[in-house]
């Protein structure tokens, strides 16, 4: 059986085609304009297959991600080490930005679950969670902002450790530190009232 070109190694075990875009990569990081050009023009290829097999139902959102995902990989090129594989750098990128998607795409999907009108709006209250929800608001009241905003951020709205960066103002390494910080304070302060 002969190998797609796809499938064809080079000495190292590395794929053909990573290989080659390794080298447009490496060789626009020198400064090669063209060779960079050429480079996101075949990631473009790999990530939009990618994309499409893991978004079977949402192919019109994939042009969207992949170039969500490109403007990702060319701002973190710096970051890039040259001695590890092309492939895992960029599939964790991928990985994030499908993530963010998904997470944002849940909070919209669930604006538009259907309504049930079965006609009991008044037949029973549950005043359980509003009850809840003050009491949370009440713990979170008594911390600081660097731990109550993360957290009323990123756990109670849904939103993601880099959009709450944003909002607040804080590095994201700062809001997982206050969210991890500010939930450790809530059960030292639940369990000191029990």
């Amino acid at each position: 059986m002969i190998a797609s070109p796809a499938e064809r190694q080079d000495a190292s075990g590395t794929p053909a085609a990573e290989a080659e875009l390794r080298a447009c990569f490496i060789a626009g990081l020198a400064g090669d304009a063209a060779r960079y050009r050429q480079f996101l023009d075949g990631l473009s290829g790999h990530l939009r297959a990618y994309l499409r097999r893991r978004l079977p139902r949402a192919r019109a959102d994939v042009e969207d991600i992949l170039q969500e995902t490109l403007l990702a990989v060319h701002n973190a090129r710096h970051t890039y080490r040259t001695e590890q594989p092309l492939t895992a750098w960029v599939h964790a990128i991928a990985r994030y930005k499908l993530m963010d998607f998904f997470r944002a795409h849940s909070r919209r999907e669930a604006l538009h679950e259907p309504f049930d009108d079965d006609g009991g709006l008044f037949t029973a209250a549950d005043v359980e969670p509003a009850e809840a929800r003050r009491d949370v608001g009440v713990l979170l009241e008594a911390l600081p902002d660097r731990h109550r905003l993360p957290i009323v951020l990123v756990k109670l709205q849904g939103l993601s450790v880099a959009e709450a960066a944003k909002h607040c103002g804080m590095s994201e390494s700062a809001v997982k530190v206050g969210v991890h910080r500010g939930l450790k304070a809530l059960a030292a302060r639940i369990r000191s009232r029990s």
